[in-house]
């Protein structure tokens, strides 16, 4: 074999061979276990980042490792590829979003086969394609016929410019993220999903300390994540009545306003109530009030997630406008809130000052009363500033509250709830903060919903056989709206299917959640044109390890647990849950450094063109350019001081991305795959290291060179005594035992490590293996056995992290031909009687300090152990004549004598 590591003829003669003989093309098999791992699938970006890289290389040693232990084991790939990304891309270059999807999909792809990766490509799906798309269409039919999904009249945020609606993410201070527009609320009809009568079992099969949940296999970070989306809330929900009435002379909302509350113990203690701005009553009081209606206007503007209103400074003003208390008869002044959202319960809340957070700052800010109307033993309240203690509702119990005085929480609770019920006015409630699933997006770029409107039967399903309603590829976003709308060919002889009348179709476009929710059983059954899923869905699924960014551990997993969810109720799946594991990569963070240019912006610089300083403890405490960069002030000279802003997420905009193209035409696949793997374990946050990846590829290199050596000894001979099926049975030497001993101690590790998804120790195994072999210095024909053996255990261990060099050692040395091909080859097993030693090793202690170390035979008991260390030399020495006072021994450890 050569003797240089050439990372670029070893990869590509490793490819070769894979392409050649369809190496990952996986088939279902009975006979075998199978085992299911899948990463997260891309969008289509343009190129892969160090992300990408790590989060694909945790999939495949999973993969490769698996497959030597005898498993059938798929790892899929496919694309994301529906999205407003290519509509912008498609606006800027003026070119159709297909054309940049596809390309960016060819070049991600050939990104990835330069990796190594073990992916089956012939089961590669990409989202924007019919053959896909058309089952998200069919699902949605089906959910429409049972009536999981439904037709109703959204608010939204209108870009009058563009003429679209903009997630409540792409409005920024009230105006449109790419026109500057103000942006405007609209009520416009669309399409929802019903994921609120799945939500006690979504809670259920999640919710830690659940005896139903299932996805004990997740991390708890995520479980609490999706058990804190879904929300559920005990508590009571009642009326403030009133007499208030409409312009027709008809009470508003039949004369009450519905409020819930988690804390019906404080009802007492309501001063006030806050509707949000789209409320009938604010509607009511703004009509005869300007600054009131200018600003429920203002109100309107920008995101009304709870999440975006949560960092708001909450602002409100009086209706003049008051409603009745239920329990006190009090009349409570109602204000309009801008932190009160109509899409969530009733869209009023009381105002209890004394003992929330929110409403206390509101309270205090104008100047409203405050009640304290609970109370904690041995905590004092003001009125001054907010008590803490008043949020813990186990603690708290209820004064100056009438019937209430002297109850706890749960019994205050179930007080307020008789009392309101006995009125006719309310009851005891369970509220979700989960919401019905918005599906409908007045974008052009996605999967077309599949309705049919007519002017005389109104919105009708496409009829299953005329499915999919394919979407044109070749039409060009120009910043005016949605491109369907106007498209002839979109709406060519479209009839209405109940009339036959002339119709046009529905132009709005799915929610692009509804691709990632089932794309990973369609791998199981791809080329199926006949159904959604078949059979390999039911031996496939469900999934046995995901792996993916803790970004998407809300929104993505639980529509996709959602979908499942409706799908084995219609029938087409066994299973409840689609993931048993989770796996949450860590992020890839990298330095980042800027500068403030001469007119206050701020540009970034490549890590590469930056030297450190530091101070005398080895803290970064700036930097400089090390080298000479164009900026918007000029040519920077080297020297030039640049400010250290710390590590953050690798980022194009912020200069800190590493290209993997570059790393793998510098380095190779291998040390690009070895480094992200060994760097750090592979749920927690890898901070990029230059000298690191130099590390691993040096290591690489000595694995090669110690093949290399190895090939030109009498060890590559012995290789051909290696049987797959037995350990070597030589009578092995003191040196091949100490050998073998430590290389099938650090394997019982290893195997470990892999079993829990510890990969940086893995790696930290397999130098350990190296280290002790390339200080083995073989004598006798065992030694050489014994050295041939330990190499093909340390090629396995490592093969799944670098596959390309091990797969050219493997071959080159003659592995193969007693163990068969690399992929396929037998994990190596642990040797029981490499593991036993004839001689143990104990450390000795005279007094508690270490004074040395001496052997005793494996099989020596407590007598003859104590003797031996009573008979070194250290012991003689430190003792001059006298007795030992007491002999301790450790078992296989250590002796303590003291004197």
């Amino acid at each position: 074999m050569q003797d240089k590591y050439d990372h670029h003829a070893v990869e590509k003669t490793a490819h070769a061979h894979w392409t050649a003989t369809d190496a990952y093309r996986v088939t279902e098999q009975a006979s075998k276990d199978k085992y299911y791992a899948c990463s997260m699938l891309p969008y289509p970006s343009g190129k892969l980042h160090m992300g990408h890289v790590r989060n694909y290389t945790i999939n495949d040693m999973i993969t490769r490792s698996l497959r030597m232990q005898g498993k059938n084991v798929l790892m899929p790939m496919g694309w994301d590829a529906f999205g407003l990304p290519a509509e912008n891309a498609a606006l800027k270059n003026k070119v159709p979003p297909a054309k940049w999807t596809y390309e960016n999909i060819a070049y991600m792809k050939k990104q990835m086969q330069a990796m190594g990766l073990a992916i089956d490509w012939s089961r590669e799906v990409a989202t924007c394609q019919p053959e896909y798309y058309r089952w998200n269409q069919w699902l949605f039919l089906k959910m429409l016929e049972k009536g999981i999904a439904y037709r109703k009249t959204q608010v939204v945020n209108w870009d009058p410019v563009d003429q679209t609606v903009l997630a409540n993410e792409q409005v920024i201070d009230g105006r449109g993220w790419r026109t500057g527009a103000l942006v405007e609320k609209r009520e416009i009809p669309g399409y929802y999903l019903k994921i609120t009568d799945y939500a006690q079992e979504l809670l259920d099969h999640v919710q830690i300390g659940n005896d139903k949940a299932t996805l004990t296999g997740w991390p708890d970070k995520v479980r609490l994540m999706q058990e804190n989306w879904i929300g559920k809330s005990s508590g009571v929900r009642f009326a403030f009545t009133h007499d208030i009435k409409d312009a027709s002379g008809s009470l508003i909302q039949d004369g009450r306003m519905y409020v819930f509350t988690t804390r019906p113990d404080t009802i007492y203690g309501v001063t006030f109530c806050a509707v949000a701005p789209e409320h009938p009553l604010a509607a009511h009081a703004a009509a005869g009030n300007e600054k009131l209606a200018a600003f429920i206007e203002e109100c309107k503007k920008g995101g009304n997630t709870e999440a975006e209103l949560a960092t708001k400074e909450k602002e409100g003003l009086p209706t003049g406008l008051f409603v009745t208390h239920p329990l006190t008869g009090a009349q409570v002044e109602v204000w309009v809130g801008n932190y009160v959202l109509m899409s969530y319960g009733d869209g009023a809340v009381m105002g209890v000052p004394a003992h929330d957070e929110r409403d206390f700052a509101f309270a205090k800010k104008y100047n409203l009363p405050i009640k304290q109307v609970v109370a904690v033993e041995g905590e004092t309240f003001s009125t001054d500033a907010w008590s803490e203690w008043s949020a813990d509702k186990q603690k708290c119990v209820c004064v100056n509250s009438g019937d209430l005085d002297g109850l706890g929480y749960k019994d205050a609770l179930e007080k307020v709830a008789v009392l309101v019920e006995a009125k006719g006015l309310g009851e005891k409630k369970t509220t979700w903060r989960l919401r019905d699933w918005g599906v409908s997006r007045q974008r052009y770029w996605g999967t077309p919903i599949p309705i049919i409107h007519c002017e005389d039967c109104g919105a009708q399903p496409v009829p299953e056989k005329d499915l999919p309603v394919v979407l044109p590829e070749d039409l060009v976003p120009d910043g005016s709206g949605n491109p369907l709308v106007k498209s002839e060919v979109f709406h060519a002889g479209v009839v209405c299917p109940c009339c036959g009348k002339p119709a046009r179709r529905e132009t709005d476009t799915m929610d692009t959640f509804v691709d990632s929710s089932w794309y990973f059983m369609r791998y199981c059954d791809p080329t199926n044109a006949e159904k959604m899923v078949d059979t390999g869905a039911d031996y496939w699924m469900p999934m046995d390890q995901y792996i993916g960014g803790v970004e998407h551990a809300i929104l993505h997993l639980l529509y996709a647990r959602f979908w499942t969810k409706v799908m084995r109720d219609l029938g087409l799946v066994k299973f409840d849950e689609p993931f048993t594991k989770l796996l949450t990569q860590g992020m890839v963070l990298n330095h980042i450094y800027s500068r403030r240019t001469a007119k206050g912006g701020k540009e970034y610089f490549w890590p590469k063109d930056v030297e450190n300083t530091f101070d005398e403890g080895g803290k970064i405490t700036g930097a400089k350019l090390k080298n000479a960069v164009d900026s918007a002030d000029g040519l920077l000279p080297v020297g030039t001081p640049i400010d250290y802003e710390g590590v953050g997420t690798m980022s194009k905009s912020k200069n800190n991305g590493v290209d993997p193209q570059d790393l793998i035409e510098q380095y190779g696949a291998d040390t690009a795959r070895l480094y992200t793997m060994f760097t750090a374990p592979p749920e927690l946050t890898l901070e990029w290291n230059d000298s690191a990846v130099e590390g691993s590829y040096r290591f690489l290199r000595r694995v090669w060179n110690f093949g290399a050596k190895l090939a030109d000894s009498p060890a590559a001979a012995a290789i051909a005594q290696l049987d797959k099926t037995a350990a070597p049975t030589a009578a092995f030497g003191k040196t091949a035992k100490a050998l073998r001993l430590e290389i099938h101690s650090v394997l019982k590790q290893v195997d470990f490590d892999y079993q829990r998804l510890q990969f940086n120790t893995v790696v930290s195994g397999a130098m350990k293996m190296l280290n002790a072999l390339e200080a083995f210095k073989p004598e006798s024909a065992e030694d050489h056995l014994a050295l041939a053996e330990s190499f093909g255990i340390l090629l396995r261990i490592i093969y799944p992290a670098t596959p390309h060099l091990t797969h050219a050692q493997w071959d080159e040395l003659g592995y193969a031909k007693g163990f068969g091909e690399l992929l396929d080859a037998p994990w190596p097993k642990v040797d029981a009687k490499a593991l036993e030693q004839d001689e143990l090793e104990y450390m000795l202690q005279i007094n508690g300090k270490l004074r040395g170390s001496f052997t005793v035979p494996a099989s020596a008991d407590k007598a003859t152990i104590e003797a031996a260390a009573l008979a070194t030399d250290a012991f003689i020495k430190q003792a001059e004549g006298a007795a030992p006072k007491k002999v301790i021994v450790v078992p296989k450890k250590l002796v303590n004598i003291v004197v």
